[in-house]
């Protein structure tokens, strides 16, 4: 199984990006993992939230392919212990899903097209974490899914 995570924006922290780019690292040696980042929408200032979405899913959807099992990370979906997301996983690969696409979206959320693409949406907390942090959050945790699966002792129970 492919896994694609897409993030809407370029993140400004190096810090964040070492971050990611490290437990990206250490996904690839369980499956191919990869980052595709949509440039932000330019001149927002003026524009409503609403067209933004719409221009983000936009590109998003463009980025989807009809097999996808695409998943958004969105603040009001289902919430997993790492265990329980491990096992989520596993699902996902034992379901012979070959592609699995994970989307973090911009500032405002989805479009209802994204939203109507979607097969699941997932929240990795009830706070509110900045999109940047988000991208190093979920590499994290995805990576500990795979250790989990693997019975490495990356993760204590």
């Amino acid at each position: 199984m492919n896994i694609e995570l897409i993030v809407v924006g370029k993140t400004d922290s190096r810090e964040v990006e070492a971050l990611v780019e490290m437990y990206t690292k250490r996904v690839n040696r369980y499956c191919r993992f990869s980052i595709t980042t949509l440039s932000d929408v330019r001149n927002t200032r003026n524009m409503a939230a609403s067209r933004q979405k719409q221009m983000e899913g936009e590109s998003i959807l463009r980025l989807l392919g009809d097999g996808d099992f695409v998943v958004l990370m969105d603040e009001k979906g289902a919430q997993y212990t790492s265990m329980e997301y491990a096992q989520w996983l596993q699902k996902r690969m034992l379901s012979g899903v070959k592609r699995l696409v994970l989307v973090i979206g911009g500032p405002y959320g989805f479009s209802e097209e994204v939203y109507a693409r979607a097969d699941q949406k997932i929240s990795l907390s009830k706070m509110t974490f900045s999109h940047q942090i988000v991208r190093a959050i979920f590499a994290e945790q995805l990576y500990r899914a795979f250790t989990i699966l693997n019975n490495e002792p990356y993760h204590h129970e």
